[in-house]
């Protein structure tokens, strides 16, 4: 990995051997330390010779960037290559330019593909047999994908109150599901336990220097496709934080790399239920430690990555919003009337967050979006429901359809 030169941690700037297996920072108490991956640029570019105007069939175009040794076989499972879509209805209704990036048709159905298939790569690539992390839902599943595909265990930690559908995905990829009797970060906590007990690989997106680097890839294709026609605000949704620092990664290694001409302004939305990156944004004290968000995908109360998250803000200069549930819920059903796209709520907060954005003139009437859904709709189908209301219950005759809309 001539590519990769050290772990630079955020805090302190202490570095680390980046073929290590190293998480934070032993210089800071907890995880605070959080790492940052560095590379060569000279090496990377001279690597990356890709045709940026063809085809992504998949994240590993962008192999060059990617922190994996030459001679390791990528664990994949075809994630990445998502389609940028017009939304020109949904466009209108805001008033504004609206393309989306649909990263809920990755393999599991979760933009965390991304960051696992790296993840993955690395632990079977160290050696490891077992691989784990907290979750939700969403990296639970898509870690139990990934495990099966390269014949490593999997054992998973959720919290109490992670929704069933999700659980699903990682049963069937035969992972050991472990509901934690507590909340997200509780469950988290005891993953990090388990690990430093038993050795076991972390995926952790919050610890893990790794997992940034797989979701910076979405960042990597947005630059390609909307190379030329550069959108004035990409907008993600933040939970931990990593997936909005690794998209502006992503992005502005184009630019810095003369691949692309301008980068977009990032706007990251939080639900007011779990609100602790934008508040530290704001510089205000007012989050919660326990997130309470219908949005279980960002339900974060101790987010680990906000250092990286409002770095990206800033010095993209971005913005942050919060949104209610409700109005989550409404942009959910907003998304499919609109353009078709089923999204479960983390991934339609984005939509919710573009709205608040107009209301309080951060974005302006004309201006070019990106919006990032990272998951999909059927993840959550009982959120889903929620949004759009109950089926109608009619009988089996004819006169009750025209009761319902005319003869």
């Amino acid at each position: 990995m001539d590519h990769v030169t050290a772990l630079e941690c955020t805090l302190c700037g202490e570095t680390y051997d980046p073929e290590r297996v190293v998480y934070t920072c032993p210089n800071h108490e907890g995880v605070r330390g959080i790492l940052e991956v560095t590379y060569d640029y000279d090496v990377v570019r001279e690597r990356f010779d890709a045709d940026l105007d063809g085809a992504i069939p998949d994240q590993w175009k962008y192999r060059a960037f990617l922190p994996v040794a030459d001679d390791v076989d990528p664990v994949s499972l075809g994630e990445g290559g998502t389609d940028l879509l017009e939304a020109p209805r949904l466009g209108a209704e805001l008033s504004v330019d609206l393309r989306i990036k649909d990263d809920g048709r990755n393999p599991t159905g979760v933009l965390k593909d991304r960051a696992t298939s790296v993840a993955v790569t690395k632990a079977k690539a160290a050696g490891r047999e077992v691989v784990t992390c907290a979750s939700t839902g969403n990296a639970a599943a898509s870690l139990g994908g990934y495990a099966a595909r390269a014949g490593l265990d999997c054992r998973i930690f959720v919290p109490e109150d992670a929704p069933e559908g999700k659980l699903a995905q990682p049963l069937v990829y035969g992972a050991d599901v472990l509901g934690v009797a507590g909340s997200y970060d509780e469950a988290y906590d005891l993953s990090l336990d388990a690990t430093e007990e038993f050795g076991w690989y972390n995926r952790n997106a919050a610890i893990n220097p790794f997992q940034v680097e797989g979701k910076r890839t979405v960042g990597h294709e947005l630059a390609e496709q909307t190379r030329g026609d550069c959108p004035d605000w990409l907008v993600f949704s933040m939970g931990d934080g990593c997936t909005i620092a690794g998209g502006w990664k992503g992005f502005r290694e184009f630019a810095e790399l003369d691949l692309v001409a301008e980068t977009p302004k990032m706007l990251g939305v939080q639900a007011e239920g779990a609100s602790a990156i934008h508040d530290a944004f704001r510089e205000t004290d007012d989050a919660d430690e326990v997130a309470d968000t219908v949005a279980d995908s960002i339900a974060v109360g101790r987010p680990r990555n906000t250092v990286k998250a409002c770095r990206a803000l800033e010095d993209s200069g971005g913005d942050s919003v919060l949104v209610t549930d409700e109005e989550i819920l409404a942009a959910e059903a907003t998304l499919g009337r609109t353009e078709g796209l089923y999204a479960e709520p983390a991934g339609a907060a984005p939509i919710a967050g573009l709205r608040k954005a107009r209301r309080k003139g951060i974005v302006e009437a004309g201006e070019s979006v990106v919006a990032v859904l990272t998951g999909n709709g059927l993840k959550d189908a009982a959120s889903a429901m929620r949004a759009a209301g109950e089926i109608e219950r009619i009988d089996a005759d004819l006169d009750d359809v025209i009761a319902r809309y005319g003869a």
